[in-house]
């Protein structure tokens, strides 16, 4: 299993959510509300204001999914976050060495 984690534009997740349901097994998500900001160009500070609001909507998905979807989940929020502006976001993988599903029944053993 694997954890792959995405910032986008607030703008590009009713599609990513839409492509993503017609992927089978698709097993869902989590979605947040954030602010972020990425590399800028070297400039002179200008002030603590203008540092301090420096930021800009961004979505953060996150879900748990098993090996054989990775690849097409990735491709698909690649596809569909790509619009070729900067700030665009960004997306990364990472393993899980478990996951229990908590709406599962769970037999405890003694």
């Amino acid at each position: 299993m694997k954890e792959i984690k995405a910032v986008i534009q607030p703008s590009r997740l009713p599609k990513i959510r839409s492509a993503l349901r017609n992927i089978r097994g698709f097993p869902g998500m989590s979605v947040n509300k954030m602010e972020g900001c990425g590399p800028h160009l070297q400039k002179p500070s200008v002030g603590v204001r203008e540092e301090l609001t420096d930021y800009s909507p961004k979505v953060y998905l996150y879900m748990v999914v098993p090996d054989e979807l990775v690849e097409g989940i990735l491709q698909t929020i690649v596809e569909v976050a790509h619009t070729g502006n900067v700030g665009d976001g960004i997306v990364w993988v990472t393993p899980v060495e478990r996951m229990i599903r908590l709406s599962e029944q769970i037999t405890v053993l003694d």
